[in-house]
């Protein structure tokens, strides 16, 4: 299943587009009927793994929008260490985008435009830039196609981006629903909007349940080292293994 997942066929995958002279856009200027690849990341679970993926881009000449998400349990956006990736990320030439978690939510399309807009001033705040797309995380099906935008700002499930043109995803670690290839809208030359987490694509090839066992036992490193940075009544197991969360091709 996670045959050609890694950064080396990520590269692959982007020089294939260009030979069907597909070249990058971004929300505010994708064509539907053009052929253009509107690059999406949702960063689920690790900045790092991002910051691998926009290089990647970066050196094939395309940009993309990575998503943040504020309120998760696996990193703080706000940590110098991941603040400084973001910054590298935006510097490469790619957007940075809200990863917006609306089941934390009251499900009322105005507590949702009012928390999304809170969420974005924070983002913009802290990171001096303004966020001008919002993606959801995980969203329920009244969010699919919606048409209005959410804080003013557009969404990456309006029609235009949902079905007006091509949508493919590496949800769960493989293309469950067709390699993005092989879509009808590519083979039509068509846009397409292709959503990869980077996650998948930093773990050197290996199956996806693999990939988030080795992330959880890096972040469970992680932690230890920073307990023990930061806190007297902690020692750092001698055993700890590597904290490095990408893994070579």
């Amino acid at each position: 299943m996670a045959k050609g997942f890694t950064l080396s066929g990520y590269k692959a995958l982007l020089t294939a587009f260009r030979e069907r002279d597909y070249k990058s856009a971004m929300y505010d200027n994708v064509v539907p009927s053009a052929k253009d690849l509107l690059l999406r990341h949702d960063i689920d679970m690790s900045i790092e793994a991002a910051v691998a993926t926009a290089r990647t881009e970066a050196d094939a000449g395309m940009r993309a929008t990575y998503f943040v998400l504020l309120r998760s349990e696996f990193y703080n956006p706000f940590a110098p260490a991941s603040k400084a990736g973001l910054n590298e990320i935006a510097q490469l030439g790619h957007d940075i985008g809200l990863h917006f978690d609306a089941a934390l939510y009251e499900q009322d399309l105005a507590v949702l435009n009012h928390a999304a807009e809170k969420e974005c001033a924070i983002l913009e705040t802290v990171f001096g830039r303004t966020v001008s797309v919002i993606s959801f995380h995980r969203p329920a099906k009244p969010l699919l196609g919606l048409e209005q935008p959410i804080a003013r700002r557009i969404h990456a499930y309006q029609p235009k981006y949902f079905s007006e043109m091509g949508y493919c995803s590496d949800s769960r670690g493989a293309w469950h629903y067709g390699h993005p290839l092989e879509h009808e809208c590519v083979r039509d030359g068509r846009a397409l909007q292709l959503l990869t987490h980077p996650l998948w694509w930093t773990g050197g090839g290996i199956e996806p349940h693999e990939r988030v066992a080795q992330f959880a036992e890096v972040r469970a490193n992680l932690i230890k080292r920073e307990l023990a940075e930061n806190c007297m009544s902690y020692t750092l197991p001698k055993d700890l293994g590597s904290c490095d969360v990408v893994r070579g091709d």
